[in-house]
């Protein structure tokens, strides 16, 4: 028996497809523990599998400016979040350690705090990369925002990890878990410090709680259902694209009806129809596997690879962070069309949505990509790539 410690950010995109491998780790006899800014988030996703779950300190608040894009947004994602956020975790992410006393430390590839913990302290550790756009390079051709990053991660080393560390701490010597395959991903290039050793499992798509209250009787199984989804971090930018998806869907009402995920409410209230449902939330699993036609989204990679998962094709409206690496793919596998976040009319958005629907060539890449994930073996893979870590470490 093996102790694993997984250290994870406050996302669900960076929980969920922890859960699964923990689930498996667990099936094979191993202990799981989690650390996390938000524990009650861990147990939600996670359910009864999770295990202990460690607080620790996160991030502080403050907005992002939405109209943030390019290189500028790359440098707020790293000066004011995952920096600080490092800086923060990480004497919960030691103090969980020395509770814990795990043999291997599973660290979110932006959860810093996990591999320089461990680090410093001589602990083996994996990396858990939840999005593949990590295996490209963003600051190719920014050598300022490059020298400026790199003065920045041999600081938050000298305070946090080990100062004769030189690796980065994306990236473990020990083991690379990408949640992705090359079918999706592309040839990625080396990975900085890894060996070699980037292991590509696939999605790990596994059962979730259940959410009670999700009208199913709603869905008319003689149209197309057309999923709207911009994950859970962007409820407050949504409110336009979401409204040119409700427009298009209604123009195309004899043949679809649409689904729109709305947490923040930024839609105005209507009267609910039987064309266009506006709900806050969805059991994305079990709507994906009862029957989607397309799934439009902001190309966060965990709701690219769940619909994909299961084959279906989507229309991606990137917006910030990783989004346009991912959207990139998509349409690099032909298993989608991408439109402009900022900037789609309703026009544009249908004339999207048709062609997803309407040519044949992107559910069969979809499905292509589907047969590809399920053959990588997906969280037993990746749990079965951990306990080999273990043993050979021992």
């Amino acid at each position: 028996m093996s102790r694993f410690l997984f250290v994870v950010p406050p996302l669900v995109g960076h929980v969920n497809p922890t859960v699964g491998v923990a689930a498996e780790l667990a099936a094979r006899g191993h202990r799981v523990a989690w650390v996390c800014p938000d524990p009650e988030l861990v147990a939600r996703l996670a359910g009864r599998r999770a295990g202990p779950v460690f607080a620790c300190g996160g991030a502080p608040g403050g907005e992002r400016p939405a109209d943030l894009r390019g290189p500028e947004a790359l440098k707020f994602l790293w000066e004011w979040y995952l920096l600080p956020l490092a800086e923060a975790m990480a004497p919960g992410v030691r103090a969980a350690v020395e509770t814990f006393r795990p043999d291997v430390v599973v660290a979110d590839q932006q959860a810093f705090a996990g591999a320089l913990v461990a680090e410093r302290l001589g602990l083996p550790w994996a990396t858990s990369a939840t999005t593949s756009a990590e295996f490209t390079d963003p600051l190719a051709g920014l050598p300022k925002v490059r020298q400026w990053l790199d003065g920045r991660l041999t600081a938050l080393r000298a305070a946090v990890g080990d100062p004769a560390g030189a690796g980065d701490p994306r990236f473990s010597p020990h083991l690379v878990l990408a949640f992705s395959t090359p079918e999706l991903a592309g040839a990625a290039p080396g990975v900085p410090g890894s060996g070699g050793s980037v292991c590509w499992v696939g999605p790990s798509v596994s059962a979730r709680p259940s959410a009670a209250g999700f009208p199913w009787e709603w869905l008319d199984a003689g149209r197309a259902t057309v999923l709207v989804t911009l994950g859970t971090a962007n409820a407050d930018v949504g409110g336009r694209f979401l409204d040119v998806c409700r427009s298009a869907l209604r123009e195309r009402a004899d043949r679809m009806q649409g689904v729109i995920v709305d947490p923040g409410g930024t839609l105005a209230a209507r009267e609910p129809d039987k064309d266009v449902l506006i709900v806050p939330s969805v059991p994305q699993l079990a709507l994906l596997e009862r029957g989607v036609g397309a799934v439009v989204c902001h190309a966060g990679h965990n709701t690219v690879c769940e619909s994909l998962w299961h084959g279906i094709p989507l229309v991606v409206a990137p917006i910030r962070d990783d989004q346009p690496v991912v959207a990139g793919q998509v349409v690099d596998a032909g298993a989608g069309v991408r439109v402009r976040f900022g900037r789609v009319t309703a026009q544009r958005f249908g004339a999207a949505l048709d062609s997803v629907l309407d040519d044949p060539g992107h559910r069969a890449a979809a499905v292509r990509i589907r047969t590809a994930f399920r053959a990588a073996g997906g969280a037993s893979a990746a749990a079965a790539r951990l306990d080999e870590l273990a043993r050979e470490l021992r």
